[in-house]
């Protein structure tokens, strides 16, 4: 969407593009869930004095981490493709740093999954998420607009005589 204002002393105008909330949303998702990932992996594997609390640690971790991925549910709760592209955008910049992470933590695919397991997995989670979104809208719509039966009109009836 563009909007054009014209200035008081330009002889053009000026072209001012509006951002996409819903790639904006994904953007800063996707920042958000790199930042709790790249803490959670340096906190796990470079900071020996939080081994006596890992339970702790990876507990405060994964609640972080579910917390953001619930940024573009909430945000788009009423509009499920918006919520699906914004969740996706957040969740592939996730993925591309979690895939460089793994050339830094050697392992990291071991134990934990594989960036194709995690795309999967989090296509699922945020696509059923969509879809109960939209599931919902609709039976909340056919609630406010009950369905009424058509009338037919008595020359459209066909009648039977004997």
């Amino acid at each position: 969407m563009t909007i054009q204002t014209s200035s008081s002393g330009a002889s053009g105008s000026a072209v001012v593009r509006t951002p996409r909330p819903a790639i904006w949303t994904g953007v800063y998702t996707g920042a958000l869930l790199t930042v709790v990932m790249l803490g959670a992996l340096v906190a796990a594997n470079r900071i020996p004095e939080l081994e006596r609390y890992a339970f702790e640690r990876n507990a405060a971790s994964y609640s972080l981490f579910v917390i953001l991925m619930l940024i573009p549910v909430c945000r788009f709760l009423n509009r499920p493709l918006q919520m699906f592209v914004a969740s996706m955008i957040g969740w592939v910049i996730f993925l591309a740093a979690y895939d460089m992470a793994g050339f830094y933590f050697h392992n990291l695919f071991m134990v934990l999954r594989t960036p194709f397991q995690a795309l999967i997995e989090g296509a699922i989670v945020y696509g059923v998420l969509a879809t109960v979104s939209w599931v919902v809208g609709m039976i909340a719509h056919a609630r406010r607009h009950p369905i009424l039966p058509r009338r037919r009109r008595t020359h459209d009836v066909a009648t039977h005589h004997r």
